[in-house]
Order: structure tokens, then C-alpha cells, then sequence
């Protein structure tokens, strides 16, 4: 079998004549099916031996992929059953991205009879993705394996760049596996591809599967995942963006399987966190989130991973390579941790003096790209970034807002919410989140021409009421109200209970100004008198 490793076939045949013969042999003799992975100059790269009913093709992971390539191999494998090509065959065709898939079958003496062979398409043609070639007779194919490969390779390239991507932006196919209602499964495909977009990621192409019952293992079967892989394939596609949360070993068998990289919404908002955080305390909550991310996934790749350390003090066993990453790991949580402490000490002292001054704290919360900065903005005539993308504003910005008849007041702008706001953000971010606790007054910014408004409105305040902020006076802020007509805004200001503005046009301010300014009076009134402001409706 050794002896197979250092032959090299004619790259135009699929297989040579002389090769086939070897393999159809020695495969009859021991009654095992014998595979070959061939690379593009026809030296044979690894040796297979099977059962009697299949072979197992190894790790590929160190051979070439990406956006429109094929994996630069191709398999060439014996049945024994005289058999064309199975399913198993053409899903391994698909989701290792081999250049072809061959099966040599034999006739009673074990000699090669005919090779079935098939190819990926890069448009799929009557709902299918490989086509099938004619069977080839192993003593004279008739095809140009190399000139067929180059063509379909410069095919997938040609239409894989049809979309225009901007430079350095990675492209991804958006998945969910989801048993929400179509509309709801669409609505959270759309905040995904924001997500995406605001994290420098081009979408290709979207998928969303309905399943009643979720794959524990994949998330969905393994011939839809081998459907996603082809369709990366035909979109150019280098990354698989999940919008459900994956467990570790989930993030492992996709990845395995698919022999692409895989990340889930919560990584890719961690991900747009990492982009935009810009003060040391953003720096420090977003890295001790990402680590608290990455410890449970942080698993060995091959035998690099599982190295024994030696030497003096390594002696016996020792630790491996993956268990120093994880105690590296750990160790930096703990520094963050202690780094985060002593910002939140800072900040509680900063709040014990501008309470002692009897200042009235307004926060401005709601849910991403609402348009809270501009608010905070236009109230103070301040120039905080305003961006239209998701999380453009992480570090919290406090302004001060003086009223008519010396009413004056500290109006702070928030990082946004987000449906299922990831816990490790949460956790990290709790420094920022407690300045939320000491608000007199929490204006919920709600935009109102985004159609999923509603739910956002509900993300907002479960994720309020889990923060224990539910009781704080707030006042619903009913933001763009230019981009919806009258009648409409009419109806939710009143159904609402809530002030209607335009967040960048000043002169729409003076509503919400009248409300804020005469709660912000009874909050003076109670804060100079026996006790502490009870809970008051905001809308008063």
C-alpha cells in the first residue's frame, strides 16, 4: 500500500488505466473498498482502506479553501458491489469541496469495468448541485480531467464575485434553524444581516430552515448542511453565520463537517463590540467578554493542540498545550475582573459626588441604532458619534442640560440593546449598566419607522426588568417620527402613552423637553424634602 503514495497519475485522466487496475486488485483481494486522494499534478496524496461498503476520507483541513475554490483533490475509490456512485459519495463531494468524485467498479475477476464520476456545479441545475458524468471506461476515459476542473473553477469564480464587495469584507451566508413564525424567523434574518453588515461582512446569500425539532448535533440534517456548503461554494462564501446560539461541540461538528469557519450571533456581536470599543474601560469589558466566550469553546485542533510540555518542572505527564491556553485563559479573566472592580469603585465615588451636588440623572436608553446619540445630541448641543449601524455607541457619554429657570440636569447616552443581549455582555458590561441604576429618569428611544419597533420595544424591557431597572420612571420616546405619517404617529403616541419626536430636528424637541423638565421639578421638590423620590409615572 506504501508503494501507492509515491505514484503519480496523468493529470488529464481521472484515474490512469495502470492505477485502476492496481486498486480494483488489491481491493478484491482483501475485500475492502481502497481510496485515493489525487492533487491537480496527479501525485496521490493519501491512501484509504475501508470496509467493504465505504472508505474514510481523513482530515483535510491544511489543503486550500475559501470563496468559490475547490479543495484541490480529488477522490478516486473501489466498489464492490458493482454500484454507481452513492449518497454518502456525493455528500462527501460536497462538503469537502473535492475537485471530483470517482468510484471504480469491478467485474467478477476484479478487473476495473467502468468509473463513475461526478462534478459540483456552479449553479445548480433542476434543484441539483452535482451533475453525474456518463460512465467512463476505465482503459480510455473520455474526459479531460484537468481541463474540466479549471473550467468549473474559473465558473465558480466568475460568479462568485457578481455582488460587489467591498474591499477586505469577508462574505457569509446567514443561516437559522428556527421554529418561530415565518414573519419572526425574516424579521430576526433582517437584524442578522445588520449585525453583519455593521461588522464589515458581506452577506451572500441568506438560508432559514423551519424544523420542529432542532438537531442537537448540526442544528439541521446533514444533507441541508451539505446544500450549504455547494451554495458557498456558488456565492464565493468563506464564513457560516448562525442566528442561533451555538454550544461548543455544535461550533465543532459544523466546522468538522463543513470544513468552514462558523460563528454564532453572539460572537458576531462580541465581534462589532471589539470594533468599536475606544476607551480602556470599553477595552477591558469587551475582551473579558470575549475570553468568558471563548474559554467552554476553546478545544485541540489536531496534534498541535495535544503536545506534552517537558523539561524541568514539567516532569510525568505534565500539562498539555490546550490546558496552558485555558489556565492563560482563566488567569486573564481574573486580572479584567480586578481591573473592572476598581472602575467600578471609581464610578461609584464619581456617582456619590454628583449626588451630593443634587443633580437629577436622565438616561437615554433603548434599543441599537434608535437614535439615541442624536437625542442626546440635539438636547445638549454636543457632537457624540452618531452613525446609522448597530452598537455605533459602546462607552457611555454623560452631558449636562440646564432648563429654563435654572432646572439643570446630567443626561447620559447608553450602549444599546439588543434582542437576547448576550450574558457574557452583560456580565462584562455591568459597570456601565449600574450607572442606569441611579437615573431619575429613563427615556426609552423607540424608532418607530423600523417595522420590528414592537418587539423591539419588548427586548428593551425584559431586558430592563432583568437589570432590576424596571422600576425607574421611564418615559417611551417615539423617535423619526418624519418617516411615518401623521395619522399613525397620532394613534401610538396615545396608545403608547409616550412623546413623539424627530431626534435631529430640535425644533420637535419641546414636548418631550415640558415632560422631562416637570418631572425632573417634582424629582427636586422630593429629593429637598423628608425622603428619597418614590416611583412616578413618567408620563405625569
Amino acid at each position: 500500500m506504501n508503494n501507492l503514495t509515491r505514484r503519480r497519475t496523468a493529470p488529464a485522466f481521472v484515474v490512469s488505466p495502470e492505477l485502476s487496475k492496481t486498486i480494483t486488485r488489491l481491493s478484491f483481494e482483501i475485500r475492502r473498498q481502497i481510496g485515493l486522494l489525487i492533487d491537480r499534478q496527479g501525485w496521490i496524496t493519501h491512501v484509504m482502506v475501508g470496509n467493504h461498503q465505504a472508505i474514510e476520507i481523513p482530515n483535510l483541513e491544511k489543503y486550500r479553501s475559501g470563496g468559490g475554490r475547490l479543495k484541490g483533490l480529488r477522490c478516486v475509490h473501489t466498489h464492490l458491489q458493482h454500484e454507481p456512485l452513492t449518497q454518502d459519495d456525493l455528500m462527501d463531494l460536497a462538503l469537502l469541496r473535492l475537485d471530483l468524485m470517482a468510484a471504480i467498479t469491478m467485474d467478477k475477476d476484479g478487473r476495473p469495468d467502468y468509473i463513475h464520476a461526478a462534478h459540483l456545479l456552479p449553479e445548480g441545475i433542476n434543484g441539483e448541485n452535482w451533475q453525474i458524468l456518463e460512465s467512463l471506461l476505465p482503459w480510455d476515459p473520455d474526459i479531460d480531467c484537468q481541463a474540466l476542473i479549471r473550467s468549473l473553477e474559473s465558473e465558480f469564480a466568475r460568479k462568485a464575485p457578481s455582488q460587489k464587495v467591498k474591499r477586505k469584507w469577508e462574505r457569509a451566508l446567514l443561516v437559522s434553524v428556527t421554529m418561530a413564525s415565518r414573519r419572526a424567523a425574516t424579521d430576526f434574518m433582517l437584524e442578522l444581516r445588520e449585525l453583519a453588515e455593521s461588522c464589515n461582512i458581506t452577506v451572500v446569500d441568506t438560508v432559514i430552515q423551519y424544523k420542529k425539532k432542532v438537531d442537537p448535533r448540526f442544528l439541521m440534517g446533514e444533507g441541508k448542511l451539505s446544500e450549504l456548503v455547494i451554495l458557498a461554494l456558488q456565492r464565493g462564501a468563506d464564513l457560516l453565520i448562525f442566528d442561533q446560539e451555538l454550544n461548543p461541540s455544535q461550533v465543532r461538528s459544523i466546522t468538522d463537517l463543513t470544513d468552514m469557519r462558523v460563528i454564532d450571533r453572539t460572537q458576531l456581536i462580541l465581534d462589532i463590540f471589539a470594533q468599536r470599543a475606544r476607551s480602556r474601560e470599553g477595552k477591558i469589558q469587551v475582551e473579558l467578554a470575549q475570553l468568558k466566550y471563548l474559554l467552554p469553546r476553546l478545544v485541540g485542533k489536531g496534534t498541535a493542540m495535544s503536545r506534552l510540555t517537558g523539561g524541568i518542572g514539567g516532569r510525568g505527564p505534565g500539562e498539555t498545550k490546550l490546558e496552558i491556553d485555558r489556565r492563560r485563559v482563566r488567569n486573564r479573566i481574573g486580572q479584567l475582573e480586578r481591573l473592572l472592580q476598581e472602575i467600578q469603585k471609581q464610578r461609584g465615588q464619581r456617582r456619590a459626588r454628583r449626588n451630593k451636588k443634587g443633580l437629577p440623572v436622565v438616561s437615554i436608553i433603548g434599543y441599537t441604532n434608535a437614535g439615541k446619540s442624536t437625542l442626546l445630541n440635539t438636547l445638549t448641543k454636543s457632537s457624540v458619534l452618531v452613525e446609522s449601524r448597530l452598537f455605533a455607541t459602546l462607552d457611555p457619554t454623560s452631558k449636562r442640560k440646564k432648563f429654563p429657570k435654572d432646572v439643570e440636569v446630567i443626561i447620559t447616552d447608553t450602549v444599546g440593546f439588543i434582542r437576547q443581549l448576550p450574558e457574557e455582555l452583560v456580565t462584562a458590561f455591568r459597570a456601565t449598566l449600574e450607572e442606569l441604576e441611579d437615573a431619575d429618569l429613563l427615556l426609552n428611544v423607540i424608532d418607530i419607522s423600523n417595522p420590528r419597533f414592537a418587539d423591539q420595544i419588548q427586548s428593551v424591557e425584559r431586558i430592563l426588568e432583568s437589570l432590576n431597572l424596571h422600576r425607574i420612571p421611564t418615559l417611551r420616546v417615539l423617535n423619526k417620527q418624519d418617516r411615518v405619517d401623521p395619522v399613525t404617529v397620532k394613534k401610538l403616541t396615545r396608545n403608547l402613552d409616550a412623546v413623539a419626536i424627530s431626534a435631529n430636528d430640535e425644533r420637535t424637541l419641546t414636548p418631550l423637553l415640558d415632560k422631562m423638565e416637570l418631572y425632573i421639578r417634582r424629582v427636586k421638590r422630593l429629593k429637598t424634602s423628608a425622603g428619597p423620590a418614590k416611583p412616578l409615572a413618567a408620563a405625569s
